[in-house]
C-alpha cells in the first residue's frame, strides 16, 4: 500500500483533505453541506427551539409559551383528561355522562358541585360534593337517610318529625302538617313526603313536605274520598292509598303534578287500615292484614303498572289491624295490634313468592296504632298507644332485616303519640 505523505500546508482548506487535530475532533468546519447525519447519534447538548419546527397547525411541534402553558389548541382527541360540566341547573339521573364514573358537574346557579358515582344509562347517581345536600340518584325503597313521623294523637298532632337511619337517636320537629289529624298513612317520592287522608274528622287531603330543605307541608291534592285508618304504598312515580274506614278501594295520585287521586283498582275485601308494604323492584304494593270485622289474616297485593284489582297471595300468622308497616327489598313486615291481645308480635311474608308469614321476633312493649318505616338494612317502629288500655308511646324501635329476631328501643319521638299514620315517608 502506497502512503500519502501530507504536509500542515495541506489540510483544512478549500480543496483540501479535512484532517483531526491532536484530540482527534473535525475542527471547526461549514457543515451546511452534509445531507446524511444520523440523529440518534446526537446524544448530548441541547437543540435550540428556534431550530425545531413548531407552530398549533397540522404536524407542528407544540411549544409552551412563556409561562408554560399550551397555546390555544384543539384538545376534541385528547384522552383520559377530566373536566366538570359547567350548567346553571343540577344534572339528573338521566343526563348520562359521555365520561362515565368520576365526571364532575357544576351547578353555576347556587354553587353545588357533583360527582357522577354510577353511570347507569337512566339510573345516574351524582353524589353531592359540594357545602350543600341532597344527591341525584334514581327513586328507591327502603330508603337510606332518615324516616319521618306524621301527625298522631293523644294528643292530636300536625308534627312533622324525622329521625337518622344512620346514626339513630331521638326524633327532631322538622315542620307542620296542614291538618292536626292522626289516622293517617303516608307514601314517599324521591324528594317529597306526602301525609294522606286521616281523622277526626275523616279527611280527604293529600298534603306534602320536602325532604331536602325540611319544613312544613303543602295542600296538593284530595283522595277519591274522606277516609281515615287508610294503608299506602310507593312506586317510582305515584302514592297508592288503599283501604280506610271502611273501604276497598285502591287509588293513586302522580308526585310530579299537584293532583287528585283516581280510583284504580279494588281491594278483595273492605277494611280500614289494612297495611301497606313496598316491593318496588317487583312493581308491586302489598296491603295486609286490617279491620274486616274480626281482624283480618289475609295478605294480598296489586301491580303498580297497571290499574288493577288486588289478589289474595297469603295469610298472615295473626289476623291484625291497626299495626305498622314497613318494607325490606325482599319482604314486608307487620308489627303490632293483632288477635287474641297478641300486641307485641313482628312478622313478615315474602315478596319473591306469594306465600305465609311467620313470626320472627317482637317489639319491646304491647303495641298498636303505631308506624312503621323502613331503611335499606332495618325496619322501625314508632309511636303506638296500648291496646289494654293506658297512655302512648315514644319509642322508636328497630330490627334487622338480615337477621331475625326482637326490636331494640334506639330513641324517643318529641312527643308521646298514638294512631299515626300506617306508614311513614323515607329516602
Amino acid at each position: 500500500m502506497a502512503i500519502i505523505s501530507i504536509s500542515d500546508s495541506q489540510v483544512n482548506g478549500a480543496d483540501q483533505i479535512l484532517v483531526a487535530d491532536a484530540s482527534s475532533k473535525i475542527p471547526a468546519k461549514d457543515g451546511s453541506q452534509i445531507t446524511i447525519l444520523n440523529a440518534t447519534n446526537v446524544s448530548s447538548g441541547t437543540i435550540a427551539s428556534a431550530r425545531l419546527d413548531t407552530g398549533t397547525t397540522a404536524n407542528k411541534l407544540v411549544l409552551l409559551d412563556g409561562s408554560g402553558n399550551l397555546p390555544a389548541v384543539d384538545a376534541s382527541l385528547l384522552t383520559g383528561i377530566v373536566s366538570a360540566t359547567i350548567s346553571a341547573s343540577d344534572p339528573t339521573i338521566s343526563t348520562n355522562p359521555s365520561g362515565g364514573v368520576g365526571t364532575e358537574w357544576n351547578n353555576s346557579t347556587s354553587g353545588e358541585m357533583y360527582i357522577c358515582t354510577d353511570a347507569t344509562a337512566g339510573e345516574n347517581i351524582w353524589k353531592n360534593v359540594g357545602a350543600g345536600s341532597g344527591d341525584v340518584a334514581p327513586f328507591s325503597f327502603p330508603g337510606a337517610n332518615y324516616g319521618y313521623c306524621i301527625g298522631g294523637t293523644q294528643p292530636t298532632s300536625n308534627v312533622i318529625e324525622k329521625i337518622s337511619f344512620t346514626t339513630d337517636g331521638n326524633g327532631t320537629d322538622v315542620g307542620d302538617l296542614t291538618i292536626s289529624h292522626g289516622e293517617r298513612t303516608g307514601c314517599s317520592s324521591a324528594t317529597h313526603g306526602h301525609a294522606c287522608g286521616g281523622g277526626p274528622p275523616s279527611s280527604n287531603v293529600i298534603e306534602r313536605f320536602p325532604f331536602a330543605t325540611d319544613g312544613n307541608s303543602t295542600d296538593v291534592g284530595d283522595m277519591t274520598s274522606a277516609r281515615r285508618d287508610p294503608g299506602s304504598t310507593s312506586s317510582e312515580t305515584y302514592g297508592f292509598v288503599h283501604s280506610g274506614y271502611p273501604s276497598n278501594v285502591i287509588e293513586r295520585f302522580q308526585y310530579a303534578a299537584s293532583a287528585n287521586a283516581v280510583d284504580v283498582g279494588d281491594l278483595t275485601q273492605a277494611t280500614y287500615h289494612a297495611s301497606g308494604s313496598t316491593d318496588l323492584g317487583g312493581g308491586y304494593g302489598y296491603a295486609s292484614g286490617g279491620w274486616a270485622g274480626p281482624a283480618s289474616n289475609v295478605i294480598e297485593r296489586y301491580a303498580f303498572a297497571a290499574s288493577a284489582n288486588g289478589s289474595d297471595v297469603g295469610d298472615l300468622v295473626y289476623g291484625t289491624g291497626q299495626s305498622g308497616a314497613s318494607s325490606s327489598l325482599t319482604h314486608g313486615y307487620q308489627h303490632g295490634r293483632g288477635e287474641a291481645n297478641i300486641a307485641d308480635f313482628i312478622q313478615k311474608f315474602p315478596f319473591a313468592a306469594s306465600g305465609n308469614a311467620t313470626d320472627i321476633g317482637n317489639l319491646t312493649t304491647n303495641r298498636f296504632m303505631s308506624m312503621g318505616v323502613s331503611s335499606t338494612t332495618h325496619s322501625y317502629n314508632m309511636g303506638g298507644g296500648n291496646p289494654n288500655g293506658g297512655t302512648a308511646t315514644n319509642i322508636i324501635e328497630k330490627w334487622s332485616h338480615s337477621t331475625d329476631g326482637n326490636a331494640t328501643d334506639v330513641g324517643d319521638l318529641t312527643a308521646t303519640k298514638g294512631y299515626l299514620g300506617g306508614a311513614g315517608a323515607q329516602y
